[in-house]
């Protein structure tokens, strides 16, 4: 399909232009018009692209895209290397973050959700970009982190009251530790999320309520993958995942 259509379809799709990002959503890249051929991975690392060189891609798909905001703008260095891999190869960049995260049915919070078995019963935080609901199945916090452990393949972290029985269960993929408060303010049993810092340790004990730290990549895979999957079976686009690992 030609290139602007597939933009055009991305961008409506994932309400990119309704969401305030700390990047710009869509085509952040152009490359080559017809797109037949796409690699998809949670962010754009020189790993990625030389893949999807590799694999003669025409267009890379991914959350974590470039040109954030703060970030230092000059095309020097490792931000060069990768300009010149795109240009060079004629590849399209195409990168969704906030959107990719709260989609209702493709997004990494979603995914996470169906692949856990959990119910996705509200949203909540800025954008609506946090998800709320209950395990499938009555569950303490220990409990479901095991359970994440098998699924994502990975170690994890709980902080707070293991044992804690979770009726309510509160997520949002990737760096959300920051949205913790606003999870228990929203009545969460227990919160979910990739990454943690230090006073998340100290919430959590005083509160009561456990956190779940998975690891901001692995949280945050299966919506790309969902959504190359979508594209696939939509289009007959030839889409591939291709998991640079990542420990955090």
């Amino acid at each position: 399909m030609h290139r602007d259509e597939l933009r055009a379809y991305l961008d409506g799709l994932l309400e990119a232009a309704r969401f305030r990002d700390y990047c710009p959503n869509g085509l952040q890249v152009e490359g080559r018009a017809e797109v037949r051929r796409v690699v998809c991975g949670v962010t754009a690392s020189q790993a990625l692209l030389d893949e999807a060189v590799r694999r003669n891609a025409d267009a890379v798909l991914v959350h974590h895209g470039w040109f954030w905001k703060s970030e230092d703008s000059r095309i020097t260095g490792i931000r060069r290397k990768r300009m010149a891999t795109l240009i060079g190869n004629d590849l399209n960049l195409f990168a969704y973050h906030l959107p990719l995260d709260a989609h209702p049915d493709l997004g990494n919070n979603a995914e996470l959700a169906r692949r856990a078995g959990w119910r996705i019963e509200g949203r909540f935080a800025d954008q609506e970009i946090g998800f709320i609901g209950a395990p499938s199945v009555p569950a303490t916090a220990a409990a479901i982190a095991a359970s994440l452990e098998t699924l994502l393949e990975r170690a994890v972290m709980v902080v707070g009251p293991v044992d804690r029985p979770v009726q309510r269960l509160a997520w949002c993929s990737g760096g959300a530790q920051n949205m913790f408060d606003e999870a228990i303010a929203a009545g969460a049993d227990c919160f979910v999320s990739g990454e943690i810092s230090e006073q998340t340790v100290h919430l959590a004990r005083e509160s009561g309520v456990p956190y779940i730290a998975a690891g901001h990549h692995a949280t945050e895979r299966f919506g790309v993958m969902a959504l190359g999957a979508h594209l696939q079976e939509k289009f007959g686009l030839d889409c591939r995942f291709v998991d640079i690992d990542n420990p955090v």
